[in-house]
């Protein structure tokens, strides 16, 4: 029985919507305008500890859609789930964090704003496919670079 308490344990608690935001400032004027709307696209993680051996992690998306200089619809998403670590070495926890949870988090929030998009009476806007590897990889070599000791978890607001 005290060998059963030493496996590694990593499972997934809950998948759940923080956060969600439409807005449509300039409505309804704006929806008769013919000019092709530029988007811009902006992602975010975070990982808490939020009780022992048992993380939150969230993937936060922010789609500002404007036509000229109006904004045509803003959506900020917050997508997370509550993950349990433990008996995991110290050094894979950071990466689990870092790429494992975001990328089981990731598709839902997808889903979610393509759905408020195409509720909102838009073209539904697919998020990108994101190597969450590439992106936890490249915020070590950021930190190492700037004198962390490349352990940690660095996370774009």
């Amino acid at each position: 029985m005290a060998d059963e308490n030493q496996n590694p344990v990593f499972q997934i608690q809950r998948m759940y919507l923080k956060d969600l935001s439409l807005e449509q400032p300039n409505s309804p004027q704006i929806l008769l305008e013919q000019a092709q709307p530029q988007v811009d696209i902006q992602l975010g993680l975070g990982a808490e500890n939020i009780a022992d051996g048992v993380f939150e992690v969230t993937v936060t998306a922010t789609v500002t859609t404007k036509v000229g200089e109006k904004t045509l619809f803003l959506v900020e998403a917050k997508q997370a789930g509550i993950f349990e670590l433990r008996n995991i070495p110290e050094d894979q926890v950071s990466p689990i964090l870092g790429i494992a949870c975001p990328s089981m988090v990731y598709p839902y929030l997808r889903a979610i704003v393509s759905d408020i998009c195409t509720r909102a009476g838009f073209p539904p806007v697919m998020l990108a496919e994101v190597n969450f590897q590439a992106m936890y990889e490249a915020q070590q070599a950021q930190q190492a670079q700037a004198g962390g000791n490349g352990s940690g978890i660095i996370l774009p607001n």
